[in-house]
């Protein structure tokens, strides 16, 4: 249950944040890209979500790994 507060958390935060940022940021900024012209109408909003996507997932692993291993101990 922990896990998953934490993600849904961080990829709200890097959501807003890649939303109200106005430079681009990597990897959202490098996605759409890759995808091309054809989403250049939405390429602010598929980006903030690719960023938030990815940071929460980095983010959630380090919450995981860092929980195992005090549990552990």
């Amino acid at each position: 249950m922990r896990g998953t507060l934490i993600l849904v958390v961080f990829f709200l935060m890097f959501t807003s944040a890649s939303l109200l940022i106005p430079s681009p940021m990597f990897p959202g900024n490098f996605f759409c890209m890759l995808i091309g012209e054809a989403i250049s109408q939405y390429v602010g909003y598929i980006s903030a979500l690719f960023n938030g996507v990815f940071y929460a997932l980095i983010l959630w692993l380090v919450f995981v790994v860092v929980s195992r291993r005090l549990e552990e101990t």
